[in-house]
């Protein structure tokens, strides 16, 4: 088949008429409600974990003696972990099914997030942080390859918007959540461990739900009418046969990345974690600085930028679907996010503050807008195990921003220059974007 012949089915996919029609519609409708609210839960429960120690750190540092640069390191090696096991963890979800697997990581990534509650140590924490990357390795690109399963190519796009939201939601519950499980002291154990504890053993309790609720394929769920069953999958394997040869493909991450748009992607989106990560992790500690709030209060206002950015990702999804040219879209958010970085090292820590809000603009919108270009350019046999190589990679923004954030401010008293840094990158990524082809990549 043709690269435009595959762009056009991506675009303008087959569907049955008349009752056929009906029926498909119905199963989709049945799958949305079911599974879709199930998987923004899970990333909610997910980015929480990940992401909770960016309010602890002054504890850390108080009853630990965990200081900048060890705190930035601990937080980054996370998405060593993630990064390494990342498409390991995919490969094995489609040797053992998504219900098994997506549990699997639900359950131990909550352990491991339990467990922090007992770092006691520089190295402790290290260990712990790396685990917990191994742990929730494969759970993003494994509900991608879900959707490939379960949805048609029309409507994975919509389901994509709606998973994506998790972690812009996460973002707005995690401040007062964990702000408020902060205040408890009790057991002779202090706020932080509560915070751990009782933020992982929720996604233990929350992995139950996911074996219960979750099925591996359309043939296995009981809920789908047979009727809707056979519709379903007559349109995923007519639209699967379009876009595949006869006999499956095996690519290793090495011939992937010989693929300049596929280093490209990388990069790209590596840029976009860097500023995500980069305020995620340090934000507590900027709004600190603004005045002298209690842990819940810090909670409250790091929702703030979170919940602009959430608004936007909407508005700019919406833009971009009328007026096309996802390239041009994904560059004017970038160039917003970098404006905010660079514009928050230039006044004090309530500018900073608000400075933070506008890059949220960009970031998550970018964030969200960079995912159809690749999709759009890869061949349907390759394109699970790129999508993981392209968030493991990425993601290493994620141990990078900390990381050099932690050493600047031990050593320099500020973090100043990883704002310029992250303002350039983001710069840089605006100009790459423009060569980033949206089809033509056949498995080879």
């Amino acid at each position: 088949m043709s690269e435009q012949s595959i762009a056009a089915s991506i675009e303008h996919p087959a569907h049955p008429d008349g009752a056929a029609s009906d029926t498909l519609a119905v199963a989709i409708d049945k799958i949305k409600w079911r599974i879709l609210p199930l998987f923004v839960i899970m990333f909610i429960a997910n980015y929480i974990d990940r992401v909770n120690i960016g309010f602890v750190r002054s504890h850390l540092a108080t009853d630990l003696g965990i200081g900048s640069a060890a705190f930035g390191l601990g937080a980054g090696l996370f998405f060593v972990g993630y990064a390494i096991f990342e498409v390991p963890s995919n490969m094995l979800l489609q040797k053992f099914g998504a219900k098994a697997w997506l549990t699997r990581i639900m359950l131990t990534w909550g352990v491991v997030a339990a467990a922090m509650a007992f770092v006691h140590s520089e190295t402790s924490f290290y260990v712990l942080r790396f685990l917990l990357g191994v742990a929730e390795a494969g759970f993003f690109p494994g509900v991608v390859y879900y959707f490939t399963q379960w949805l048609p190519n029309s409507e994975r796009g919509k389901a994509m918007a709606v998973f994506l939201s998790g972690s812009a939601i996460a973002s707005i519950l995690s401040g007062p959540i964990s702000g408020a499980l902060l205040q408890i002291e009790r057991g002779g154990l202090h706020g932080w461990q509560w915070m751990f504890i009782i933020e992982g053993l929720a996604s233990v309790a929350l992995c139950l739900v996911v074996w219960f609720r979750l099925d591996s394929r359309p043939q296995d769920a009981t809920w789908l009418s047979d009727a809707e069953r056979n519709s379903l999958a007559a349109v995923i394997e007519r639209e699967q046969k379009e876009r595949q040869a006869s006999k499956p493909v095996h690519v290793s991450s090495w011939s992937l990345l010989k693929d300049p748009q596929i280093l490209l992607f990388c990069f790209i989106y590596f840029a976009i974690q860097l500023t995500i990560y980069g305020a995620t992790f340090w934000l507590p500690s900027i709004i600190k600085k603004m005045g002298h709030f209690n842990d819940f209060q810090v909670g409250l206002f790091n929702s703030i930028p979170w919940i602009i950015s959430i608004i936007a990702m909407y508005v700019f999804a919406s833009l971009a679907a009328r007026f096309k040219r996802q390239q041009a879209w994904v560059a004017a958010t970038l160039i917003i996010a970098a404006a905010g970085m660079f514009a928050s090292t230039t006044g004090g820590p309530v500018f900073a503050f608000v400075a933070i809000c506008f890059a949220g603009i960009g970031f998550k919108a970018a964030s969200s807008l960079f995912w159809p270009i690749p999709q759009a350019y890869l061949d349907a046999r390759i394109a699970a195990a790129v999508i993981a190589l392209i968030n493991s990679i990425g993601n290493l923004g994620g141990f990078f921003a900390p990381a050099t954030f932690g050493y600047l401010e031990q050593k320099t008293g500020s973090i100043q220059g990883g704002l310029y840094a992250l303002a350039v990158a983001s710069v840089i990524a605006a100009g790459l974007v423009f060569l980033a082809r949206t089809a033509g990549r056949k498995a080879s």
